[in-house]
């Protein structure tokens, strides 16, 4: 099998293909030579190369392999399981293919930047990554035009890894790696939920008690397919860390509230579904906020101009996975949320009743 191959693989996809080697001329990719000694040549080829290659994650090694771009002693090698033997090893990269989504000069609020991933307070009405309705605009385009060459490839693709997502109307801070062994670094983290992530959510009402723990299971719901719900069987382990941080309105009976939210997990719609199940679902939530607050609390989310759901993703803590430093990142309110706290803060002191 010839290892000069394309590699073609989905740029979103959350998995990695290869397709099967072609006669296509490609330019010639980057050529390693690696000697694998006897100490080193121990259980599996694909984990045995990549202890000595930590800049290329283990699943791109796999996929390279079994398309051909591995060989020993000119000899190619397609089956990455088998035991590493002592010896030389000839590793062809295939050039970075170009990402599908275009660079778009879009102005980002860089928290964090290194060779290895960039850290941003992206704004509400921002998609993490391209979808149907949403191809443009995305954080992906903008990164692609902000890191430019600085990429050095996830999978074999000039693109950001996106490792964790934020709904797309909701801001706060967001990370994303800029090569194969951050992202895989990163996303063994956020599998670990060795991450800090805390949530401001603006609530209709105020769930009682004032603190606890929401531990439930979240799947999609069988009523409305576009819906996450929480489910008696099935679905994933979802645990939320919740404490009210202010009451706004009558003392017994709050009209709206400011919680913040630990994620424990990190489920689709997590604390969105949470506070709903509570019954004080986050306020200017489209899917979730069933039942109207009240006019008191419509009137101060018409003035604060909030066309979405009132929820920020204020902090991010995380060990960096290449250098080891604990890093921690805090953003306050958007201007919107920002405005929506200050005119519900009117109603603890008898104006807007």
């Amino acid at each position: 099998m010839d290892p000069r191959f394309r590699e073609d693989e989905r740029l979103l996809g959350a998995g990695m293909t290869c397709s099967e080697p072609d006669d296509e001329a490609i330019p010639d990719g980057e050529d390693r030579t690696i000697t694998l000694d006897a100490a080193q040549a121990d259980g599996r080829l694909d984990k045995a190369l990549a202890a000595v290659l930590p800049d290329i994650s283990r699943a791109r090694l796999q996929a390279l392999i079994a398309a051909g771009a591995l060989s020993r002693d000119g000899v190619v090698v397609t089956n990455a399981s088998q035991a590493a033997t002592p010896g030389d090893y000839s590793l062809i990269i295939p050039p970075l293919a170009a990402a599908e989504p275009r660079p778009e000069a879009i102005p980002l609020s860089v928290l964090y930047e290194d060779a290895y991933l960039i850290v941003i307070d992206k704004p509400a009405g921002m998609a993490a990554h391209p979808a149907p309705g949403s191809e443009t605009g995305t954080l992906v385009n903008a990164l692609l035009a902000h890191c430019g060459a600085s990429l050095s490839g996830i999978g074999g693709v000039a693109r950001p890894g996106i490792v964790h997502r934020l709904d797309k109307d909701t801001s706060g801070v967001m990370v994303a790696a800029k090569t194969d062994a951050a992202h895989a670094g990163l996303s063994a983290l956020f599998a670990a939920h060795d991450i800090d992530r805390v949530y401001i959510a603006l609530t209709r009402g105020a769930p009682s008690p004032s603190k606890g723990i929401i531990e439930t299971r979240i799947g999609r719901s069988p009523h409305d397919r576009k819906k996450m719900a929480v489910l008696r069987g099935g679905g994933r382990e979802a645990i939320t860390h919740y404490s009210v941080e202010a009451r706004y309105g009558p003392a017994e009976r709050p009209a709206a509230a400011r919680v913040a939210c630990t994620l424990e997990t990190g489920r689709t719609h997590q604390i969105r579904v949470h506070m709903a199940s509570k019954g004080s679902p986050v306020l200017g939530d489209p899917l979730y906020g069933a039942g109207a607050p009240t006019a008191p609390v419509r009137e101060a989310m018409k003035a604060a101009g909030l066309n979405r759901q009132a929820l920020h993703a204020s902090v991010l803590g995380f060990v960096h996975p290449i250098t080891g430093e604990s890093l921690r990142f805090s953003t306050p309110l958007p201007s919107d949320m920002a405005a929506l706290e200050r005119a519900l803060g009117l109603l603890n002191a008898g104006e807007g009743r």
